[in-house]
């Protein structure tokens, strides 16, 4: 049940749900999601969950900041169709913070606390970044990631080719998780406040 320490001091997100709060599944609404939620979602950790994360993250400060922001009440607009490279796994980690659910989202309750139709794909007025948008005041946010300010290991795909090899030694297997691990270690723990990588602008 081990797991890299740095997912325990990476960046934590607090969310207000409405919805948890009415169906009494956290006290106030009040949820602290972390990266090794995102993890266990995902299945794996790589720079793309962890770029999402701190998609999403930023995202969320901008437009509630100084409180925690409403789950459910995000709308998400990907910029590219969901099939298109890594925009699933993505839009999964999106989902699992903000709520926001595509057509098989959750239809509400007495016509409240609906999340479906709330991510939408292929959205070509959103550039090449993600929209966040708030449906009560309509405040929106555009998140562009830039992963390669935050390069891999030069010798990672030595280590994953060697890996990958069916006769792989138990020592090859944990260099490689090593080297991968570390790149998304930098991203969480020393670029997670970088403007550079994560680039936030205010739409009207």
């Amino acid at each position: 049940m081990g797991h890299p320490a740095f997912f325990d001091e990476a960046p934590r997100i607090l969310l207000r749900d409405p919805l948890a709060d009415l169906l009494g599944a956290a006290d106030g609404g009040l949820f602290e999601y972390r990266y090794l939620d995102a993890v266990r979602l995902a299945g794996h950790s790589c720079p793309t969950v962890a770029g999402a994360w701190l998609t999403a993250r930023a995202a969320l400060r901008a437009l509630y900041p100084g409180e925690p922001a409403e789950r459910g009440n995000i709308v998400v607009r990907m910029p590219a169709p969901v099939d298109e490279g890594v925009n699933g796994v993505i839009s999964q980690v999106l989902t699992l913070v903000t709520g926001a659910a595509a057509g098989n989202g959750f239809h509400g309750i007495g016509g409240r606390y609906a999340r479906q139709a709330l991510l939408s794909y292929a959205d070509a007025a959103t550039g090449d970044a993600i929209r966040f948008s708030r449906r009560d005041n309509g405040a929106t946010v555009a998140v562009a990631l830039d992963l390669s300010r935050v390069p891999p290991a030069p010798q990672l795909r030595g280590l994953m080719t060697a890996a990958l090899q069916p006769a792989a030694t138990d020592a090859q297997r944990a260099a490689f998780a090593r080297a991968w691990q570390d790149r998304v270690r930098r991203l969480l723990l020393e670029h997670a406040d970088d403007p550079a990588m994560l680039h936030v602008t205010r739409l009207h």
